[in-house]
């Protein structure tokens, strides 16, 4: 008889780092490669103060999933555009550094290299199902990395402030909207 139970892989602390180490050193990598390569836009989009072209896609992917109950399906393209304005903005009055950091993790999120193995998503983000996203969305919630938890955290408030801090969102979650002075 075989032994079906479900047991946990030996996970000493060498390995641990043995983990960590080539983690770290498979997203340097990626990020020198495409800072070299010029994957990684620096300067906004058209018509955008803070977000690149190379941002949209994911965005345009990822807020759909995110937005999913509080937004009504025809209503929804409206409403990618609009909470794409309102996440520009917000990202356009970030420190330096938080703005950094924040396309760092749309860049991990958008260059091939690494957002297959880290999303599951192999394809592009266009051509990403809702179900696609939201298997990813979820398996960086559950993650037990903690920089996968803390993206995840990230891309989801940074989507529903810029989503409920606009006018047309307030009547779904019953909110009048701010006092007449």
């Amino acid at each position: 008889m075989t032994d079906t139970s479900n047991t946990l892989p030996d996970l000493s602390r060498r390995n641990l780092l043995k983990v960590g180490v080539m983690g770290s050193a498979f997203l340097a990598t990626a990020g020198v490669t495409a800072t070299l390569s010029g994957c990684s836009a620096s300067k906004p989009g058209t018509g955008m103060q803070a977000l690149r072209d190379t941002d949209l896609p994911m965005l345009s992917a990822v807020i759909p999933a995110i937005l999913a109950g509080a937004v009504a399906p025809e209503k929804m393209p409206a409403a990618i555009k609009g909470t794409l304005s309102s996440i520009d903005a917000s990202l356009a009055h970030l420190s330096p550094e938080l703005l950094k950091m924040t396309l760092q993790l749309f860049d991990l999120l958008s260059m091939g290299i690494t957002r297959g193995p880290l999303t599951g998503i192999w394809g592009s983000w266009q051509k990403s199902s809702t179900e696609d996203v939201n298997a990813f969305l979820l398996r960086w919630q559950n993650s037990s990395l903690a920089m996968l938890n803390m993206g995840y955290g990230s891309l989801v408030q940074l989507v529903q402030m810029s989503w409920y801090g606009r006018k047309e969102s307030w009547a779904h979650c019953g909110y009048p909207g701010p006092p007449t002075v």
